[in-house]
């Protein structure tokens, strides 16, 4: 990366810089590869937070199945995060996981977990988790809220039968031909997963995280306290692709021991250590034993660290930093936080990180944990929260005695609860990753890159004012 006819004097933060085109023999968007190149097996350079509220095993397997790695969060008790590993490496690969629910179950139910709209649906199981049916999710909005889902079932949705679906393109032409937006897919009578023409039109594009018995990838956290080796070896055994070792303050002796204890252990996957800010921070995990480093202090929406404390730096300069020590040393950094549009991915990308974490911005869709809920207006949201928040040091320390626990929450920081929305155009984790790739894809040919490292060099990036940066934002409404 080169900035163009300028030196920065101070840190700069995403809205600061943007990218200016260079000459481009790329003639589409295609010509592109994402491919993040930093050890793990992902095609897209897309890595969900290991935030509560954003990454559980659904978002994960869906991330992973379009190319992108999920982190399941540290504060799950161990045993949840094992059957979390296994259920995401026990979901289909070439479909949708399905949403299965029981007959007496009622529309209400099932709308707090899809909304009704199109491309997604309802698998119907009785008690012997026999097929009875599946209902597409835009049904639901019509129908009374304690109708039962069983009485829905007027004649059975058209279903594929998997022997027929030989490629995502023979899915989408089976879909178009039979005018089927949605279908369960039956393997001799069984749910082996769902799909909707958008879903199989995706399958011609990304290529999934797989690991090397080709199954889904799925990446795990876990803290630099307690028994760091018992615990790491546990996520291993489980099947953890990888595993990152988090902290708030990642520059600290306990990180550099719990690195040296997992490394030890020589467990056989990358380990992904932060957060830092600071070339010499990556000097000294690096030194411990980490490959990838988790790059940003207080960038993040839910995020009061800098307001609290002072404490942080500018994302694209910490990114910028970073990202070159780390090239030296052989080793990779994920920037953490700050992007609120596509083009703050590509700028991450640009200051030469090889994937970007994304947090609050998945939290608002169908795919992550939590139950749908809606406003006084009809707006569709789920809640999230900061991982030093008074609600994540309840559930991370919620066995802890009362007073005990009380010290703890006294000095939280971060936000309790924020309403995150759903958009409605792009409810799903899926229609955001379409978006941010697009954007992206679009980013590499205006730079005349094919690939991410050539991305990391070929990038140019110019410094703008505050009006600079307003200018390029589209009009809400018309003239």
């Amino acid at each position: 990366m080169e900035f163009y006819q300028t030196t920065p004097t101070h840190d700069l933060t995403y809205s600061d810089v943007f990218l200016v085109p260079s000459h481009s023999d790329l003639r589409s968007r295609f010509d592109v590869s994402l491919a993040p190149g930093d050890g793990t097996a992902a095609s897209i350079p897309i890595v969900s937070a290991n935030m509560n509220s954003v990454t559980g095993p659904r978002l994960a397997a869906t991330l992973a199945r379009r190319g992108g790695l999920g982190v399941l969060p540290q504060d799950m008790p161990l045993q949840d995060l094992d059957a979390a590993i296994r259920w995401v490496k026990d979901q289909p690969v070439a479909y949708d996981t399905p949403h299965v629910m029981g007959p007496d179950d009622t529309v209400a139910e099932a709308l707090v977990r899809v909304p009704a709209v199109a491309g997604h649906g309802i698998v119907i199981h009785d008690a012997d988790d026999a097929y009875l049916g599946c209902i597409a999710a835009a049904r639901l909005e019509t129908a009374l809220p304690d109708a039962r889902l069983g009485d829905l079932l007027h004649g059975r949705l058209t279903s594929l039968d998997a022997e027929d679906v030989t490629s995502p393109r023979a899915a989408f032409d089976v879909m178009a031909a039979a005018d089927l937006d949605f279908a369960p897919v039956l393997r001799h009578g069984v749910v082996v997963g769902t799909l909707s023409r958008k879903s199989a039109l995706r399958g011609t594009i990304y290529s999934p995280s797989l690991d090397r018995d080709g199954r889904l990838q799925v990446a795990s956290a876990v803290g630099i306290n307690g028994d760091v080796a018992a615990k790491a070896r546990a996520l291993a055994a489980a099947g953890v692709d990888v595993l990152v070792i988090d902290t708030a303050h990642g520059h600290q002796a306990g990180m550099i021991r719990a690195i040296s204890i997992v490394k030890d252990l020589d467990l056989g996957i990358p380990i992904v250590a932060g957060n830092i800010v600071t070339a010499e921070g990556v000097t000294d995990l690096v030194a411990a034993g980490a490959d990838i480093l988790k790059v940003g202090v207080g960038p993040g929406a839910m995020c009061t660290t800098r307001m609290m404390t002072a404490v942080g730096r500018p994302q694209f300069s910490a990114v910028l930093e970073t990202a070159a020590a780390a090239r030296e040393l052989g080793a990779h950094v994920w920037a953490d936080g700050g992007v609120r549009y596509p083009r703050d991915v590509a700028l991450a990308l640009a200051a030469g990180a090889a994937s970007v974490m994304i947090g609050s911005w998945f939290a608002g869709t169908i795919e992550a944990p939590g139950r749908l809920a809606t406003d006084g207006v009809g707006r569709l949201y789920k809640e999230s929260w900061g991982m030093a928040s008074t609600k994540a040091v309840r559930e991370r320390f919620g066995r802890l005695d009362a007073f005990e626990l009380a010290r703890k929450e006294l000095f939280a920081e971060g936000i309790s609860s924020s309403r995150i929305f759903l958009d409605p155009l792009r409810p799903s984790v899926e229609d955001l990753l379409d978006m941010i790739t697009a954007g992206v894809r679009s980013s590499f040919t205006y730079a005349g890159a094919s690939t991410v490292p050539e991305f990391h060099e070929r990038a140019l990036v110019g410094i703008q004012s505050a009006a600079g940066y307003e200018e390029g934002k589209a009009l809400p409404v018309s003239w």
